[in-house]
C-alpha cells in the first residue's frame, strides 16, 4: 500500500559543506539551495523507486503549535510502499546527495503518513 512521507524542513541561512568539503561550490550558497542539489541528486532515485512528489511549498506559521518552530519548505514525498522505501534508503545512488542535505538543514522532521479508511 502506498505512503506519504511528509517533511518540514528548516534551512541554514548559509549551506555548511565541512562534512563533505569535495561536494562545496566554488563559493558560498543558502542552505536551500544545497536543498535543491539534494532533491536534484536523489529525484531521479526516488523516481526510479516508483516515488513521486506529491506537494512542495513554502512553510508558514503554525496555526496550532510552537511559535518558534517554523519550517522553511514542507515536501510530501509519496512511495509505492514500504519496501520500495526501504529498498531506496539502501540505493549507494541515493545516499550521494545525502551531504547536500546536511549541508543544507538546521532541523527537519520526517514524518510517515498512512491512510485511514
Amino acid at each position: 500500500m502506498a505512503h506519504d512521507l511528509l517533511n518540514m524542513l528548516r534551512f541554514k541561512e548559509i549551506a555548511d559543506y565541512s562534512s563533505a568539503p569535495e561536494l562545496a561550490p566554488g563559493a558560498a550558497i543558502s542552505g536551500a539551495d544545497a536543498y535543491d542539489r539534494y532533491l536534484a541528486s536523489v529525484l531521479p532515485a526516488v523516481r526510479e523507486a516508483g516515488g513521486t512528489v506529491l506537494y512542495r511549498g513554502a512553510g508558514g506559521p503554525w496555526l496550532l503549535g510552537p511559535a518558534d518552530e517554523q519550517w522553511d519548505l514542507v515536501l510530501i514525498v509519496r512511495h509505492v510502499d514500504e519496501q520500495a522505501f526501504s529498498a531506496l534508503l539502501t540505493d549507494p545512488g541515493y545516499h550521494l546527495g545525502t551531504p547536500h542535505r546536511t549541508a543544507a538543514l538546521v532541523d527537519s522532521r520526517a514524518i510517515v503518513l498512512r491512510p485511514q479508511e
